[in-house]
């Protein structure tokens, strides 16, 4: 009976693992992916292209990584959901700590999703003052860093524009207009403290600056959770949408968005396109949704090595599904299949990122290190281990280190900021020094 059953579940994988065969991608396959990613973040970074690009490539004007010089408190404020938080993060640099002093979570009520925008602001400028009360910070002008987590056009360190509302929001009176004067307008209001410099924050930089403090060599963010997107350090003769030419800047890559113009169409699958067809926002964000299409709790269970095969048949219980040990073994491999595609998909994505630097620089061999987070890089039993074998494999030239990041939308966000205030510093002692000079000349 036993072997029977073997027998017949060796029969049903190989019929199965012919449907799955186009997940299955070769090197040479992700090899052609990277080379379209790669020609889709230069028309990303054009000043005439850029319009018409999958990978939208956004300037974050973040323009350094820390250097182990910052140091002062600073406020965090993330918004990203029903719930925002307040952080105070304190940056020591004789101990290269960064501390969170405290936080507050605070929730945003239904009708104030729906309300005015007005009303969301001065809603969240109470809770920070409550927030600074607590801790006894209301004479003190601090910076803060602040990750707010909707689609924005940022024009400088501190000035972003609201392009959409998303995740169950419509306050009226916010779109198209910048959300750093209205959370400014909001404080003013009460007038019973205030903030000193802001810095917008993406989550996917803060992730990377957070990370970029303990290894300096630090340059490449990356999110895989929910949502995955990148970002890194690119040359600023690059940035075409920016005026200079001198320096970096880090780059928001948004490469959810690639495949939006068709290009991911030969490796598609029939299964992708229902995926998409069937999601609230179909021909968006394909690559995207050919990572994180699935429940990440799930299929991480039914994958651990020792206890996959029992936790895939409690599951088909908790779903109500009526199922034999074949049908455990068949679901553990459509799970191993689909994983598997996402992890080198996500490698190809991050060693065209590699390579870029690496050319970029002039490089023969490039040493660097990406700050990562998200919930399936974190939790998923195989993903990590599958996505470094793969990058080796299309990054030969690059020295390639992961550091998971500890609070990017928090401590991330005040490092931003400490290393904003840094060059803003920096640029007025040499403002300084050119006027003592001119003044000596005469």
């Amino acid at each position: 009976m036993l072997s029977w059953i073997v027998s017949k579940a060796a029969l049903v994988c190989y019929l199965v693992g012919k449907y799955l065969e186009p997940f299955s991608l070769s090197l040479e396959k992700l090899q052609e992916v990277s080379a379209q990613l790669q020609k889709d973040m230069t028309r990303g970074l054009g000043k005439h292209t850029h319009h018409r690009a999958s990978v939208k490539m956004l300037p974050t004007f973040v323009r350094a990584t820390p250097d182990g010089t910052e140091k002062g408190d600073f406020l965090a404020l993330d918004l990203g959901g029903t719930n925002f938080r307040v952080l105070h993060v304190r940056v020591m640099e004789e101990e290269q700590k960064v501390l969170k002093m405290d936080s507050q979570i605070c929730a945003i009520p239904r009708e104030i999703m729906l309300g005015t925008g007005e009303q969301l602001f001065d809603h969240i400028a109470e809770c920070l003052s409550e927030f600074l009360d607590s801790q006894k910070l209301k004479r003190q002008t601090l910076p803060l860093g602040f990750t707010f987590s909707f689609p924005c056009e940022q024009k400088e360190i501190d000035k972003s524009i609201l392009i959409r509302w998303t995740k169950g929001f419509n306050c009226s009176g916010v779109e198209g207009e910048d959300v750093v004067k209205l959370l400014k307008e909001a404080i003013h209001r009460r007038g019973d403290y205030d903030i000193g410099s802001v810095a917008m924050v993406n989550d996917t930089v803060g992730t990377m600056m957070s990370c970029g403090y303990w290894d300096r060599s630090c340059e490449i963010g990356m999110i895989i959770g929910t949502g995955t997107n990148a970002c890194y350090m690119e040359e600023m003769k690059n940035v075409k949408r920016v005026e200079g030419e001198d320096g970096r800047m880090c780059i928001n890559t948004e490469w959810g968005g690639f495949g939006d113009d068709g290009s991911l169409g030969d490796i598609l699958t029939e299964f992708d396109k229902v995926v998409d067809k069937t999601s609230i926002n179909p021909g968006v964000h394909i690559f995207e949704k050919m990572i994180r299409k699935f429940e990440t709790r799930f299929i991480s269970e039914i994958e651990e090595p020792d206890s996959g095969l029992e936790n895939a048949q409690q599951i088909l219980t908790k779903l109500n599904l009526k199922w034999d040990l074949v049908d455990a073994r068949v679901v553990r491999l459509v799970c191993d299949t689909i994983s598997s595609r996402s992890a080198r998909l996500c490698a190809a994505a991050l060693a065209t990122i590699a390579n870029r630097i690496r050319l970029n620089r002039g490089l023969d061999y490039l040493k660097t290190t990406v700050g990562v987070d998200g919930t399936v890089y974190r939790k998923h039993p195989n993903f990590s281990e599958e996505l470094q074998a793969a990058v080796r494999l299309l990054a030969p030239k690059c020295d390639i280190k992961f550091l998971v990041s500890e609070d990017g939308s928090g401590k991330g966000a005040a490092m931003v900021t400490a290393v904003a205030q840094r060059l803003a510093l920096q640029s007025r002692l040499l403002e300084d020094s050119d006027g003592e000079e001119n003044g000596e000349d005469e």
